[in-house]
């Protein structure tokens, strides 16, 4: 697996993107109020997506990347992890499978290949 994307929720989104960009990071994706995607130098990704922020609940979405998903679900499901939904393909032309870690913090086994980088949608 390789860590490479993670998605933090925000409440603000313009002054979440000015700090994103103030930090360094090149905006990828801009799909305001709601979600825009950053890079680094290095290709890994960060994104903000607007959400109501409940300090009882966790908000952040920690993303694994797979060559194949099919199988990697099925690997994690016979060493009995359950997953909340998927494999499915998304709208943003991500297949992606979702589970829960003990903390409820959300887990993302997803495989993007090129769309997670350069979606047809880049700015």
């Amino acid at each position: 697996m390789d860590l490479n994307q993670v998605t933090l929720p925000c409440t603000d989104y313009e002054a979440s993107v000015t700090f994103y960009k103030t930090l360094g990071l090149r905006q990828i994706v801009d799909s305001p109020p709601r979600y825009a995607r950053f890079e680094t130098e290095a290709g890994s990704t960060l994104s903000i997506h607007a959400a109501a922020v409940d300090s009882g609940t966790a908000a952040t979405v920690i993303y694994f990347e797979v060559e194949n998903i099919d199988e990697t679900v099925a690997s994690l499901r016979d060493k009995g992890l359950t997953f909340d939904s998927g494999p499915i393909d998304e709208p943003w032309l991500w297949q992606e499978a979702r589970l829960s870690d003990p903390a409820g913090n959300q887990i993302c086994i997803f495989h993007a290949g090129e769309n997670r980088r350069f979606p047809p949608w880049r700015i």
